[in-house]
């Protein structure tokens, strides 16, 4: 590891429990920050409801100074009752597809990270994933704490324990074959990140809207490295929230999610060309192994603060 990188995990890396609730809301009401929570979901209203609820009881309602301002769901596209879930439980529901409808809406989770900067007016933003069980406040209110104690941090990442069922540390097994080793090859600087690709980070608005977003999986590599080059890693950092337990996808799932993160890096490297923009990958069926094939994703958005209804906005 980098000298740079060992001094960088000694300053940049705490735990939840180093920033007090109190203290967070002192900084908070001097400063005069906003804080806006995102939970990007696609189906999940088995557990949407349940963050949202912790979210409002902890972090907004009876305390001298919420430290959520805006608690926002971005539902794209659920066939099931996410919205409803998400809206009962008090969270503002917006779909997708009503952000900057100028710009037809494509598939993928990056996609509804770039448009929520368009749905929400926070300061700092606060991603969270909407399929996490037994969710901890601390998983906001921890990763947004530096933001709000350190001026010079902007970028920072949940870092936790990732069990696979009842094997503790196993999860994150695309982190583990192909984010991570990209990362000490080509990026070694951010060779410190426990959970780079981990759905939970919170960053000032005003990095953020400078950001490309790839529209797919590849949007936590792509602005984690983004941010390296923009800002410099001593304004990254990452937080201990304890444990992640959440929905784990099938092996034909993580492959996809693989050769998209594969892409971004690639982009990132050479800004070149992808020969196959393609994963091919087999099922057995009834005759022996059949052939899928699935794009994989392949276009970015531009950084928001070069969209005309964003800089609009700003002005109004």
């Amino acid at each position: 590891m980098l000298e740079e990188v060992e001094r960088w995990l000694a300053d940049r890396s705490w735990s939840a429990a180093d920033r007090p609730l109190d203290q967070l809301l002192d900084r908070k009401r001097a400063a005069g920050t906003t804080v806006s929570v995102v939970l990007p979901a696609l189906d999940e209203e088995a557990t949407v409801g349940a963050i949202v609820e912790v979210i409002r009881r902890e972090l907004i309602e009876g305390l001298p100074v919420p430290l959520v301002d805006e608690l926002v769901v971005i539902d794209s596209g659920s066939a099931d009752r996410t919205a409803e879930v998400a809206a009962k439980a008090g969270a503002r529901v917006v779909h997708r597809d009503e952000i900057l409808p100028r710009i037809p809406a494509l598939p993928g989770k990056g996609e509804v990270l770039w448009r929520s900067l368009l749905a929400t007016g926070g300061d700092i933003v606060c991603f969270v994933d909407a399929d996490l069980r037994d969710f901890s406040a601390a998983f906001v209110s921890g990763i947004v704490g530096p933001l709000l104690t350190d001026p010079d941090v902007q970028f920072v990442k949940a870092m936790y324990d990732r069990p696979l069922g009842d094997a503790p540390g196993q999860g994150g097994r695309v982190t583990e074959l192909v984010a991570r080793p990209l990362l000490n090859l080509h990026w070694p600087q951010l060779a410190g990140f426990v959970q780079p690709l981990g759905g939970e980070y919170a960053v000032r608005r005003s990095l953020l809207e400078r950001l490309p977003f790839p529209v797919g999986y590849g949007v936590e590599l792509g602005l984690l490295v983004d941010a390296l080059h923009t800002v410099g890693l001593d304004a990254l950092a990452q937080v201990d929230v304890g444990v992640r337990v959440h929905r784990h996808q099938d092996g034909q799932a993580l492959g996809r999610m693989a050769a998209a993160i594969y892409r971004t890096a690639q982009v990132r490297l050479s800004r070149g060309h992808l020969v196959r923009p393609e994963l091919t990958q087999f099922e057995r069926g009834p005759e022996g192994f059949v052939p899928r094939t699935y794009p994989v994703d392949t276009e970015e958005r531009p950084p928001m603060a070069g969209i005309k209804e964003y800089a609009l906005r700003r002005v109004a």
